[in-house]
């Protein structure tokens, strides 16, 4: 007997293709609708105790209860956020890897540093914004300053004496205080942290004498005595505590709100991107949650991959404006 003979025809291989493309599509659709089925990890670029690492354990926590799945918090702090971005744009693209980033990591730093191992847009999928706060200006309380042109007249007075700490290179508050240098006319010698716990024990112990973190760290600090408040970044104070912004003393179009958002490595089904970004959304219109995160001066600002993505195009280009305004640059 001659064996059969399966003639390939384009009509069968036509109907095999649209058969296999119909069952991967069904895959994809029963894999996104029961993510997730084991812990997810999620990368925080800085240390514990900062806004980021305040605004991923709040949410996580939320998403591991609407899961049933653990949320595996992971610190990698160093380079202004770089390294815990980098660390996700390389790890698998299943789902189970994300990265809280930041304005550092995601907007300025493409602009700030000519070594940068990772693209922002080209190597993530944008999930979902997180949230919106002020970063505060501060200063130990035995600087005589309680304001900021109080601060710009010591500075000029004595261009060597003071300098300030930030969350580190690259980072959002490093930009943001070089900025204002350059409007004021001032010279503070930066010291770079590796985040913003470190730098406000510093600056609460006398180290240094100013320093520049997100207000939602330095909460305690300043209800406290340990340091003071000289002005937060954003246009006013939306928390009803009387904080002066720099707006409100002598630079009225001063105005800069850094954000933090997830991120998944390119490459991650947009089937699940898009569950990931509906259950961010969810949890974080609880009022619970909501209430918890303004509590500690976050604004929740949950929104779509494809509003995400684009939020993230505006503000690359507007940070690189000001990264080349304010001559800063990270090797």
């Amino acid at each position: 007997m001659s064996p059969t003979v399966l003639r390939l025809t384009p009509s069968f291989l036509f109907a095999v293709a649209a058969a296999f493309g119909t069952s991967g599509q069904a895959l994809a659709a029963a894999t996104a609708a029961d993510y997730p089925v084991k812990p997810v990890r999620l990368v925080i670029p800085f240390p514990p105790g900062g806004p980021t690492d305040i605004t991923a354990r709040v949410i996580g926590e939320a998403l591991s209860r609407k899961w049933a799945q653990p949320v595996v918090m992971e610190n990698r702090s160093g380079a202004g956020g770089n390294v815990g971005a980098a660390a996700i744009s390389q790890a698998p693209a299943d789902g189970y890897n994300l990265v809280l980033g930041v304005t550092g990591s995601h907007a300025i730093n493409v602009s700030l540093y000519k070594n940068l191992p990772y693209d922002p847009r080209r190597d993530f999928e944008p999930i979902s914004l997180a949230v919106i706060y002020p970063n505060a200006i501060l200063a130990h309380p035995d600087v005589p300053a309680n304001g900021l042109q109080d601060l710009i007249a010591l500075a000029k007075a004595e261009p060597q004496k003071y300098s300030y700490g930030s969350d580190g290179n690259g980072a959002a508050t490093h930009l943001t205080m070089e900025l204002l240098k350059a409007r004021a006319g001032v010279e503070l010698t930066h010291i770079p942290y590796r985040g913003s716990s470190p730098m406000l024990n510093d600056l609460a112990g006398g180290s240094i004498p100013v320093g520049i973190t997100g207000l939602p760290s330095a909460e305690a600090f300043i209800q406290g005595g340990q340091v003071k408040l000289i002005a937060i970044t954003t246009a006013r104070d939306e928390s009803g505590k009387g904080y002066r912004s720099i707006a409100e003393q002598g630079f009225p179009d001063f105005a800069i709100a850094p954000w933090s958002g997830f991120f998944a490595p390119k490459g991650t089904p947009g089937e699940i991107v898009e569950k990931i970004s509906a259950d961010i959304n969810a949890v974080m219109a609880d009022p619970a949650v909501r209430d918890r995160l303004e509590s500690l001066g976050l604004t929740p600002m949950a929104n779509t991959p494809a509003e995400f993505a684009d939020f993230l195009d505006a503000q690359i280009s507007q940070w690189a404006q000001a990264v080349q305004l304010s001559g800063a640059r990270v090797d």
